[in-house]
């Protein structure tokens, strides 16, 4: 065997292997004797078929299987005698001749730029009362109830309509419903629509005109003007629950009423806090260590990476109900995010490698801790995690995701910016 190697761009080598079909032949024979001593073919006894059926039955099954092994073979001997650090899966393509070409990626040579020039801002925030009132209200906004009102309706109330409409005297389609719910206010539907439901009572009926604007998502409507007759079935009017102990219950906080709720929230919040910072960090550190550090990126893993981002895609959606037919991704899109996540890979696990950074047990250990504190059982949701390895392992990586971080901030410029939590949940 012989074996040529060939640079093309940036990270992509090409490298021929010239086989010896001798050899080959002569491995073929060796593992057909060894089939005919031990398989069985009808009308003759174990081990006693004549070798000319055997070679017919199994002759190019395996030769196939001679052949990928000793590329194989003599590849991983061509890729130790060049030194090489391969990327992703080779491909073998055969050539005129009998030859072999050999199409693969190496791994870059990273080295990590001047972590000094790395600029990131931390942001500093302090949970509030003022936060846990809001987040009160939102709790109580989840479990509102309506019940009648005998009035006018107005923002915020819900309403039952039976709407039917016309254009030019024609029913047109999505133009008529019964016992439709609507949340006055919410912007459901077309702004003039909403207007003139507001004042309605219980009973009444109003016949009104509404234009459907550039924007509207039907296509066939835009510019066109509906009459619409709205007969009101019902009104009713939210009520929210109380800042109480049956609040708490229902919160499922059974001791300690809404002084202990607060504080629950409060912790809970800070949590959300601390992992909404780390990630703000994070993302300035990492993309800091990608602008300092240009390097090539293996092509094959790119695609790799933007095949599994696809297909990660396509499950996601069709768990949403979106049928295979209605589809319509491509892999190209997800170049970009592929791109990013090999190169970021790839150089943290550089970092890593060279600077020594670990991920202590006792680190793992706490974090699974901290996870299980956000659960009603926390030594539920610890077991769970020491149940399977591969659950440890994802911890293990954030911690070691964490500890570069760290290592990268003591030699990067940061600075503290105050913030509140609402700018840092993106709120206000």
């Amino acid at each position: 065997m012989t074996a040529t190697l060939e640079t093309l761009d940036g990270l992509s080598r090409r490298m021929t292997l010239n086989l010896n079909h001798a050899e080959i032949e002569a491995e073929v024979s060796k593992r057909l004797g060894k089939i005919a001593r031990e398989t069985r073919i009808d009308g003759f006894r174990p081990g006693k078929a004549p070798l000319k059926l055997v070679a017919a039955r199994y002759s190019g099954e395996i030769h196939g299987e001679v052949v990928s092994d000793v590329l194989l073979r003599q590849f991983s001997q061509a890729v130790q005698a060049h030194k090489l650090n391969v990327a992703g899966h080779p491909e073998f393509v055969t050539v005129e001749g009998g030859g072999f070409l050999v199409l693969f990626d190496v791994f870059p040579q990273i080295t990590v730029g001047d972590l000094s020039t790395i600029k990131v801002t931390r942001p500093i925030v302090e949970v509030s009362d003022a936060d846990v009132d809001r987040t009160l209200e939102v709790l109580r906004a989840q479990r509102v109830q309506y019940q009648t009102a005998e009035r006018e309706a107005k923002d915020s109330d819900r309403v039952h309509i039976d709407f039917v409409g016309s254009i030019g005297g024609e029913a047109f389609e999505g133009g008529e419903s019964r016992d439709f719910p609507l949340l006055l206010g919410e912007g459901r539907t077309l702004k003039d629509f909403e207007g003139n439901l507001t004042g309605m009572k219980a009973g009444e009926s109003k016949t009104f005109d509404v234009s459907f604007p550039e924007d509207y998502f039907a296509k066939e409507l835009i510019g066109k003007t509906a009459s619409f007759t709205v007969t009101m079935k019902s009104v009713q009017e939210a009520h929210l629950p109380e800042v109480d102990e049956a609040l708490a219950q229902n919160l499922g906080v059974h001791e300690g009423g809404i002084v202990k709720l607060r504080e629950e929230i409060k912790e809970n919040l800070a949590r959300e806090a601390k992992r909404r910072v780390q990630a703000r960090i994070k993302e300035h550190v990492l993309n800091g260590l990608l602008e300092i550090t240009p390097f090539d990126v293996p092509a094959s893993l790119v695609r790799m990476e933007r095949r599994a981002l696809m297909e990660k895609a396509v499950t996601d959606l069709k768990s949403r109900g979106v049928r295979e037919q209605d589809l319509r991704l491509n892999e190209e899109t997800f170049e970009p995010m592929a791109r990013r996540r090999v190169a970021l890979g790839l150089l943290m696990d550089e970092v890593v490698r060279a600077n020594g950074i670990t991920a202590p047990q006792e680190q793992v250990q706490a974090l699974v801790d901290e996870f299980s504190r956000s659960y009603e059982d926390p030594s539920e949701v610890v077991a769970w995690y020491h149940q399977n390895s591969e659950r440890l392992n994802e911890a293990r990586a954030l911690v070691l995701e964490e500890n570069l971080v760290n290592w990268v901030l003591k030699h990067a410029q940061v600075s503290d910016e105050p913030t509140t939590l609402e700018k840092l949940m993106g709120t206000k």
